[in-house]
């Protein structure tokens, strides 16, 4: 016999969007139950380094923010989810700060850089592990608030019920927990890990990115788009083979590394949109003007001796620990890099409220489709995450009152 639990809001997911979903829905006054395939611990966005970008430099909008976004979606992107997106952004960053999150700081203000697509520096950063300091905020308020956390249960089956949903997920001894929700939020991530094995390439995603849960809302009849438009992170580390797979932070662009080809010579703009970024390094290996590894794959040339000594240690710390143990000093000698699988753009279709196309039924961060079209900026993914993380959990409540 299934055991079974009643809540206002059940959040499917642990990650950045999950967490803030349940904190706000929490907040809002609504019995949060959260459960999650793995441990807590366990997601994307703990392993995101680069940022989360937030318009505060004078120079800098809300509105700018947006027409970057809108460009480097090549027009794809939902325009209403994007103005949500980034006129919530500075509030945004304000709230994760009062869940503890301390973003580096320089000459009284935020430390901002410039990253691919944007035409001004909104990057803010906690060192290169940005992600892991958000999840870890976000983590530690909801397990001192009322609700409750279920790891290593995964969501198996979901039915609508008449006041609500029905939820039942799998504890680890292979018993059934069952829960009857006034609202679910989706929150559990993209499939690019299991995308990758089957292509039999490299990706920066966690284990746990197989996509089962997008799986269950389709089926259900939830409406989605782009799908198909998975995203390459341009910087995939090639070598040591401890590094291979690792995301190196974007961020080494921002502060002056670039790309180069056998003949050292510079191929594409650093700066340029993920997308363009990634194809450039594509067309240069097969054009024969890439590089091997010493364990014969392809790879260009990063140049991160470009980097200012004092820009690394302040901004990118922990990439530097992990390429010296590797017997690699990424200031002495530039770093072997290949586009990896990092990013499902499309997802669940929402509205402003991340309400999916079924009433009751909501999604944020990378299981939900729109706000970034085809092509996501980095340093969009963690802000996604906060903005509508934080709709979802509200409306969600809102919607099992």
């Amino acid at each position: 016999m299934a055991e079974r639990l009643s809540v206002d809001v059940l959040v499917v997911g642990s990650g950045a969007s999950g967490l803030a979903a349940a904190v706000s829905a929490e907040k809002a006054g609504a019995r949060v139950a959260l459960v999650t395939k793995g441990a807590l611990q366990s997601c994307n966005s703990a392993k995101a380094q680069g940022g989360i970008q937030a318009a505060f430099g004078d120079d800098d909008s809300p509105e700018q923010h947006a027409e970057d976004v809108w460009q480097s979606s090549h027009e794809t992107a939902n325009r209403q989810l994007v103005e949500v997106l980034t006129a919530e952004a500075p509030g945004a960053i304000h709230w994760l700060e009062e869940h503890g999150v301390e973003f580096t700081g320089e000459n009284g203000g935020y430390r901002l850089a410039r990253c691919g697509g944007a035409t001004r520096k909104r990057l803010l950063q906690v060192g290169d592990r940005t992600g892991h300091a958000i999840t870890t905020g976000l983590r530690d308020a909801f397990l001192a608030s009322s609700g409750d956390a279920y790891p290593n249960c995964p969501l198996v089956s979901l039915e609508r019920e008449a006041n609500g949903w029905r939820a039942t997920c799998l504890r680890k001894n292979g018993e059934e927990l069952q829960f009857d929700a006034g609202a679910v939020v989706l929150a559990a991530g993209g499939r690019c890990y299991r995308e990758a094995e089957e292509r039999g390439e490299l990706s920066t995603n966690h284990p746990g990115a197989t996509g089962e849960v997008t799986k269950i809302a389709l089926e259900l009849g939830a409406e989605s788009r782009d799908l198909d438009a998975l995203q390459y992170h341009p910087n995939g580390g090639a070598w040591p083979p401890t590094m291979q797979g690792y995301s190196i932070p974007e961020t080494t662009r921002a502060y002056g590394a670039t790309l180069l080809n056998a003949d050292g010579e510079e191929f594409t703009d650093p700066l340029g949109p993920r997308d363009a970024v990634s194809q450039a390094i594509f067309d240069e290996v097969e054009a024969g003007r890439g590089v091997e590894t010493p364990d014969g794959h392809p790879a260009v040339m990063l140049d991160t001796t470009r980097i200012a000594t004092h820009d690394a240690e302040i901004s990118l710390p922990y990439m530097l620990r992990r390429y010296r143990s590797g017997g690699i000093d990424p200031l002495r000698q530039p770093l072997l890099t290949y586009p990896v699988l990092h990013y499902q753009n499309g997802g669940l279709v929402i509205d402003e409220r991340s309400e999916t196309t079924l009433e009751g039924l909501f999604a944020c961060g990378e299981i939900a489709g729109g706000t970034h079209g085809r092509n996501r900026m980095m340093g969009n993914s963690l802000l996604e995450c906060t903005v509508f993380g934080r709709r979802a959990g509200a409306a969600a409540a809102e919607r099992a009152a």
